[in-house]
């Protein structure tokens, strides 16, 4: 991307952080805990107030830092659901507040474990039930994430394809003037 992509704007000059944290809360999330790794101080002044923020100081050593210093803060904090937390990324443009809310249906259960999926292929948002917590934060390496744990142990697919392609995007999309959200 050639920059954090917590820093991107699209070409309207909406800022994808922003984005992504008013996707979460109008999706249904009480509350959104950001985590923020390279140029943080920069990414932190487009967090909007109300929301926590964490820094994962190791965050060089691939995306596991992210989901494990985000993990990490979350009880201690009481941010979050209690009974689970949304693990989303900043580079989703298409997934909306409706595939947030989708993934958040039923009742909240703590052993809950599932996944947009897209198509039948899986992606993101993940919902990880206060259960898993351990185990996901057991198995955290390097550039993988949860990945691994979510197929051990049968993260059930929430078929989202109708509201968004859930494809990441690893290219600028071109900067737009400068505006917060």
């Amino acid at each position: 991307m050639g920059r954090p992509k917590a820093l991107v704007r699209d070409p309207d000059g909406t800022a994808w952080l922003r984005r992504s944290v008013a996707v979460l809360l109008d999706g249904g999330c009480d509350a959104v805990t950001v985590v923020l790794g390279a140029q943080a101080e920069e990414a932190r002044a487009l967090v909007p107030d109300g929301v926590h923020v964490v820094v994962a100081p190791d965050w060089a050593s691939g995306m596991a830092a992210s989901l494990s210093a985000g993990l990490r803060a979350t009880p201690a904090t009481g941010h979050g659901w209690p009974w689970g937390i949304v693990v989303s990324l900043v580079d989703l443009p298409d997934v909306g507040a409706p595939v947030v809310a989708r993934l958040l249906r039923g009742d909240g259960e703590p052993g809950r474990l599932a996944r947009a999926a897209y198509d039948g292929r899986p992606g993101h948002p993940v919902l990880l039930g206060r259960d898993h917590w351990a185990g996901v934060l057991g198995g955290l390496e390097g550039d993988r994430g949860a990945a691994d744990y979510l197929r051990r142990h049968g993260a059930e697919l929430v078929e989202c394809g109708d509201l968004a392609t859930g494809a990441d995007q690893d290219t600028p999309p071109g900067d737009g003037p400068a505006r917060d959200g």
